[in-house]
């Protein structure tokens, strides 16, 4: 059959009823919270009381004008409750209940979303001295941040229970005492020996001022130790140029990859 409207129901609901043990008292208590007194209807010796008039219900408490007698008959039905807040079951709240944008980052602890740690990042202070033919691991004495307490001896250990996906940068800049034509590279490697190159750089031509970088993501397990390496074969001694924005090197572990 064709309606307009609201479906009709095809359920009943039961209004809950409390009866009341009488006596000489104007005071007594629900079973269930109320707003106020037309949340209930109130019935003694099967008469409906006004509400206000002849009583008044706030919470539990329910306060008659006057007092009932031990044999009065007194019940109540309740036409509404009062909402009380309380804590859901654990695991009984999914995205159903949960409406757009009722999230957001600040209610969130640190670390579900948007909080790329492990993080680090260090530069050298002062100049360091690169011999020739050799992979040199630079020199990082002055830490910018360092969230795990991860990066020590110029080398980042991937924490426990900290294996992933990491975004790794290097860079050096020469310093005055190249040669013209000299050219070097860095690279970054697992391992304290340095026996595992992940990635490196172009050879550089090491004019004075001129930078090689190196970047990338590694995918890395809890225990891996990183380190960024420096290598010339010019047959001499040559030196990197130190600062914050000179020699430096970082990284951070990506989220959701």
């Amino acid at each position: 059959m064709s309606y307009i409207g609201t479906p009709p129901s095809n359920a009943f609901t039961s209004l809950l009823k409390q009866d009341f043990s009488t006596s000489a008292t104007t005071g007594y208590t629900l079973d269930h919270a109320v707003n106020n007194a037309n949340d209930i209807a109130l019935f003694i010796n099967f008469v409906r009381q006004e509400p206000t008039a002849g009583y008044a219900a706030s919470g539990t408490t329910l306060t008659l004008t006057s007092a009932t007698a031990s044999s009065d008959d007194m019940y109540c039905v309740y036409l509404g409750q009062a909402l009380q807040t309380v804590n859901p079951a654990n695991v009984s709240v999914g995205t159903a209940q949960l409406i757009d944008g009722a999230v957001t980052s600040a209610k969130l602890a640190s670390g579900v979303v948007g909080d790329n740690t492990p993080a680090f990042a260090a530069f050298q202070s002062s100049g360091q001295n690169i011999d020739t033919g050799t992979s040199t691991i630079v020199t990082l004495d002055t830490e910018i941040f360092d969230t795990d307490s991860a990066f020590a001896s110029n080398a980042f250990t991937v924490p426990t229970g900290e294996g992933g996906k990491y975004y790794i940068s290097a860079s050096v800049r020469a310093d005055a005492s190249w040669g013209a034509t000299s050219q070097f590279n860095v690279s970054v490697f697992i391992g304290a020996a340095g026996d595992n190159g992940l990635f490196v750089s172009n050879s550089i031509t090491a004019s004075t001022g001129n930078s090689a970088a190196v970047s990338g993501v590694m995918a890395l397990n809890a225990g891996d130790v990183i380190t960024m390496r420096i290598y010339h074969n010019e047959g001499g001694t040559e030196g990197l140029q130190a600062g914050r924005y000179c020699t430096v090197f970082s990284g951070y572990k990506l989220i959701g990859v």
